[in-house]
């Protein structure tokens, strides 16, 4: 921790009649905690260090925007006088903890890292961000991952997406990349997606928004689960250790489940089927037992690497590879406990990037700057009080002292008639701490002198180059994905202008990915490249990190099996299914013709979990048909049934079966197209299928089926 003498250079003790304070270099009066006196904080917790002076770039300079304890002071006066999300709307969340793996006192004096094996309370949100509250979970689009930590020092909110990089670099564009994405004004359409006119004219004179593209129209936009995608942190932020010594860091969630998505048309198809997908999914995993869990990772860095990296890393387009920067795992988050009132708790919860603690710091990405003013203003219009974190989800799980008072709906206003500082009065109150306060770390840096400006550095300006990384990085299968995004999304633009506009744009990552984009699109020629502000770096190596395909589940753990029954199925078969899934710790669900069950070949009766029609194949990770040989005529006769297996065939599912099913591969149109993703259950048995599933998908189906229709065109 820091020494006194160093927290207090230019303090002098002084005497102001019967009071004994210190003074600073500009005279103004401090205050300080006494040993066993309460000490200032934020309405977060966080102890303060100076209460006098605002944040300055320099002793005369301008006042910095990331000031967050002055403008939680000055927002909440300005309130005291006594409406759905813009971003973000549609979230889910849960209680859990994060676990420290061992100190890292070495690197910071952050809370959270202060011991091994220290369990920190948390609160997670994730989210839609174009949707309203009541659009669908499956929609194309970056997730929110919000996580507040409750630690002894205040509240430290981790405010991330599960994309590492954003659209823009600037906070002064955020109206209009939300406004472009969102609704279009003169329609009120279309809703929670980015295919249409307005963002693709944006993002098409936005050259910055090339490397997210490149992930929005990835797997990565449409993930299967809450529980099986990564988070990040996005910005760069700096970890402080109680020596003043900063080392730049890019947080990272990595999923112990491993990643998964799903497949475009089975968005679609699921939007329709359970909108609710993803909340079903978190709430179904955490109140049967099964905690999903995350590992916190950490690239950490120093200013000599942040000098020689090919790219700013204060851009917010920007990624670290891992293979140049490793990730290391620090600790893991564990979900156990949802929300007991939905509203209280996910509604009202409030996350603001300001929101850090001694050993936690921001750094100048003009982005997160932006950030940091955005969202406390967006709380307070949201939650209607300068007092949101009065409610519980919100507050601080350490002690509290300060002196704001009053506004709308106040509930811990302080005792006594001492509401200000310096004060003269026993007891006098909390008292700032200039050791053990949060202190700004002084960066130093020459590059932040100059006059005031308007301006972009130059270091910004390479807009494409990771763009192409990220596309060379993922598999055959997954290149296909985003061709087949970025030909959907552009199809429902109006104009061809912006289409052909686009894939200009886009001859910047790649002319293979242009060229195929344009053919989808049925452009009559490939348009020229847009001019770059920077030359694309050609050459920059694959990333296996980057693939959701390259760190997917070693195992079929945590996923969703659906067995289509009927009256008269074999009843030890089933139980054998039963038997190897529980083994496997995977999910079972029935679907019948009825709701109400089937009778077993045994006589026994076994009720079902989804109606044929109300549990679409969509809905599972893998499918298996057990049709007995007198139902099955019947089974392969419903639509519903027929659509559960084309549709579980041409998401390249892996489906068990026996020989009285092969009627629905028939009825299905796919009487001599199975192949090896189809497993025939009396030859292997159902813990070998199970096996076979850890691969998710038998994505050479893929690559057939699109044979098959390039050869009938």
């Amino acid at each position: 921790m820091a020494s006194r003498n160093d927290a207090d250079r230019g303090r002098q003790p002084v005497e102001y009649g019967d009071q004994r304070v210190e003074r600073g270099q500009g005279g103004e009066t401090h205050q300080v905690a006494a040993e066993d006196a309460p000490r200032l904080t934020t309405q977060q917790g966080t102890v303060v260090s100076d209460d006098q002076n605002t944040l300055r770039a320099g002793e005369r300079g301008p006042g910095a925007l990331e000031d967050f304890h002055f403008r939680e002071k000055i927002f909440h006066f300005d309130h005291e006088r006594i409406p759905e999300r813009v971003v973000h709307a549609r979230g889910y969340g849960a209680h859990g903890y994060f676990e420290n793996y061992e100190p890292l006192t070495e690197i910071t004096r952050a809370d959270p890292f202060s011991e091994a094996g220290l369990r920190t309370p948390v609160f997670v949100r994730f989210s839609t961000v174009a949707g309203s509250k009541g659009s669908s979970d499956l929609a194309r689009d970056v997730r929110g991952f919000a996580t507040k930590f409750y630690t002894r020092e205040g509240n430290w909110d981790l405010v991330g997406n599960n994309i590492p990089v954003f659209f823009i670099q600037d906070a002064m564009k955020f109206p209009d990349i939300v406004h472009a994405v969102k609704q279009e004004p003169d329609r009120g359409f279309p809703q929670a997606q980015s295919a249409h006119d307005n963002f693709w004219d944006f993002v098409s004179l936005l050259p910055e928004s090339a490397h997210m593209l490149m992930w929005v129209m990835s797997d990565r936009a449409i993930p299967r689960s809450f529980r099986f995608m990564e988070g990040f942190g996005v910005h760069t932020f700096r970890l402080v250790n109680a020596e003043g010594r900063s080392t730049f860091v890019k947080f990272h969630w990595k999923p112990k489940l491993g990643l998964q998505s799903v497949v475009w048309n089975e968005a679609l198809k699921i939007s329709g089927a359970d909108p609710d997908f993803h909340r079903r999914d978190l709430w179904d995993a955490i109140t049967q037992g099964d905690f999903p869990e995350w590992e916190l990772g950490l690239q950490l860095f120093d200013d000599d690497f942040a000098d020689r990296f090919a790219f700013d890393v204060l851009d917010p387009t920007k990624i670290i590879p891992e293979e140049e920067v490793p990730v290391r795992r620090v600790g893991r988050l564990v979900l156990d406990r949802m929300p007991g009132n939905f509203f209280a708790e996910t509604e009202q919860v409030a996350f603001c990037t300001q929101n850090i603690i001694p050993g936690i710091d921001f750094t100048n990405d003009p982005l997160l700057q932006g950030r940091n003013f955005s969202y406390l203003d967006t709380q307070l219009k949201r939650l209607g009080s300068p007092n949101f974190t009065h409610l519980p989800v919100n507050a601080p799980k350490c002690p509290i002292a300060h002196f704001q008072q009053d506004g709308h709906m106040a509930m811990m206003n302080p005792q006594g008639r001492v509401n200000y500082e310096p004060n003269s009065w026993d007891p006098p109150g909390p008292r700032e701490d200039p050791v053990a306060g949060f202190r700004t770390y002084p960066d130093g840096r020459g590059d932040q002198a100059g006059p005031k400006r308007r301006l972009r550095p130059e270091s910004f300006a390479d807009h494409y180059s990771q763009a192409r990384q990220f596309f060379v990085s993922q598999n055959e299968v997954e290149q296909r994905h985003i061709i087949d995004a970025f030909v959907f999304e552009l199809s429902k633009c109006d104009q061809e202008v912006i289409r052909a506009r686009m894939v200009a744009g886009l001859r910047n990552v790649g002319d293979d990915l242009a060229r195929a984009v344009a053919e989808g699109l049925g452009l009559a020629e490939l348009p020229t490249a847009i001019s770059p502000a920077r030359e694309p770096i050609g050459d920059l190596p694959a990333s296996a990190a980057l693939s959701i395909l390259a760190n997917g589940p070693d195992s079929f753990a945590g996923r969703k099996l659906g067995i289509l029954v009927t009256d008269g199925v074999d009843a030890a078969k089933l139980e054998e299914v039963k038997s190897a899934a529980e083994q496997a710790q995977v999910n079972v669900e029935l679907i019948a013709p009825a709701v109400g069950g089937i009778d077993d070949s045994d006589g026994n009766h076994a009720p079902a979990d989804q109606k044929i029609d109300g549990g679409p194949s969509v809905l599972y990770d893998a499918v298996i048909l057990f049709a007995s040989k007198h139902r099955a005529p019947a089974l392969a006769a419903q639509p519903a049934v027929r659509d559960f297996v084309a549709d579980a065939y041409a998401h390249c599912k892996f489906i068990g079966y026996t020989g009285d099913a092969s009627l629905l591969f028939e009825a299905a149109g796919l009487g001599s197209l199975t192949d090896d993703g189809c497993v025939d259950l009396e030859e292997h048995s159902p813990a070998d299928f199970i096996a076979r599933c850890s691969e998710l998908r038998f994505w050479p189906r893929q690559a057939s089926i699109a044979q098959r229709a390039d050869t009938a065109c």
